[in-house]
């Protein structure tokens, strides 16, 4: 009886020192994952990091020494504004609305006193005044007492490291949306990669606002008192993660008129596009920011996937069997010509009221129809007298209760 114990006994435990070993090697942390750059994805992805590398977002942040093309402003004149010269600048930033400039001081990057703006070819000041940016209390006066680190760089690059100052890399690379690319480089896999299209809406569309939008950290002072400085981004998020983990958006108040935002809560600056499409029907509908822009693309305006009603009409269209399909044609839906300006969808729920340089805006993303009812009410720019300039808000109103065909309550609001 013993001899034929043993073997089994023997046997029963190389069989659990097995599974145990299983348990062991099942439990062990995955390596963790780090960012590796975007130039480690251009290998299996050359068309689309061709492409991406013309956009804006691959050029946010440029050397004037490397890029002296980046250069848009004049230097070339003398200009009481301008108190510093092309030599002093590390980093040109921007080239649509403005462009700013970047001086190195030690490890830090300062934004200088004047920019440009880009439109009208002139130089403006440049300064944050008080009573604007929740963080202007807790920073110097001058704009060298203001370091870009914490107030900027964490979404002109890739993996801004709070405590080092260091970056992965400059401008919007690709693991600023799909997260650190270590493993998938290694061995590329589905399972192993951010992609913002596979993740539910929040999360998707939290890829985009981290830095499209106005708020500040969850924990500012908990980072304030290790780091020594207020961060006017999501300090700690990355992509695929829940944004409000992190951030929480700008408070609005209705009624309320302020840097921020216009009584109805549409945003009054630029950078805030986040901030009105979570309280748009279409982020309640669950479309992502990339069912109409294509980061990855320079092709169209604003990296859009399509030029002007085309886009809109990919969902809008009457002949599309759902809620939100027009009820008709675009010219009777908008009361205007045919392909006039009138008739593009963008030029009433999409109109340019949010400022991002002195004169110079961008479009509201609530896709809210404003009237001219509430710009009497609470002189919210409406889209009728911004195109008819010369006409009054009355005559607006006026104009829209003979439309027979939206309601008049809707109109008057």
């Amino acid at each position: 009886m013993r001899r034929e114990t043993l073997p089994r006994v023997g046997w029963l435990t190389v069989a659990l020192l097995s599974v145990v070993a299983a348990n062991c090697e099942a439990q062990a942390p995955a390596p963790q994952r780090h960012y590796v750059g975007s130039e480690s994805c251009r290998k299996c992805h050359e068309g689309v990091y061709a492409n991406w590398k013309k956009t804006r977002m691959a050029n946010v942040v440029r050397d004037p020494n490397v890029h002296p093309e980046a250069v848009l402003a004049d230097f070339s004149q003398p200009n009481a504004l301008v108190t510093f010269s092309l030599k002093d600048v590390a980093f040109v930033y921007g080239s649509r609305w403005k462009q700013r400039f970047f001086t190195k001081i030690g490890d830090e990057y300062y934004a200088e006193p004047a920019q440009w703006d880009v439109a009208k070819k002139k130089w403006l000041p440049y300064h944050v005044e008080p009573g604007t940016d929740w963080w202007v209390p807790f920073y110097g006066t001058s704009n060298m007492e203001r370091p870009t680190g914490p107030l900027c760089d964490g979404c002109h690059s890739v993996n801004y490291n709070v405590a080092t100052k260091q970056v992965t890399e400059w401008n919007v690379g690709c693991e600023k949306c799909h997260g650190p690319g270590s493993a998938h480089v290694a061995k590329p896999t589905r399972t192993n990669i951010v992609n913002p299209v596979r993740l539910d809406y929040v999360r998707g569309n939290d890829t985009c606002i981290q830095c499209h939008s106005q708020g500040r950290p969850i924990d500012d002072e908990g980072l304030a008192a290790k780091y020594g400085h207020h961060y006017d981004w999501p300090v700690g998020y990355t992509a695929g993660d829940r944004l409000a983990d992190f951030w929480k958006l700008e408070e609005l108040k209705p009624g309320t008129t302020n840097f921020f935002q216009f009584a109805d809560l549409t945003a009054h600056k630029n950078r805030m596009q986040g901030n009105d499409f979570i309280q748009s029907t279409m982020y309640h509908r669950e479309l992502r920011c990339f069912d109409c822009h294509n980061v990855h693309s320079g092709a169209h305006p604003n990296n859009l996937k399509a030029e002007g009603n085309a886009l809109c009409l990919k969902c809008h269209a009457p002949s599309m069997d759902n809620p939100a399909g027009l009820k008709g044609t675009v010219a009777q839906h908008t009361h205007h010509a045919a392909n006039s300006k009138g008739s593009q969808c963008t030029a009433c729920h999409m109109p340019l009221i949010e400022q991002t340089i002195k004169d110079n805006y961008v479009a509201s993303h609530t896709f809210r129809f404003i009237t001219p009812a509430l710009t009497e009410e609470a002189n919210i720019p409406n889209p009728c007298t911004q195109c008819h300039a010369d006409k009054t808000t009355a005559w607006a109103t006026e104009q829209l209760q003979k439309w027979t065909t939206v309601s008049p309550w809707r109109m008057a609001q």
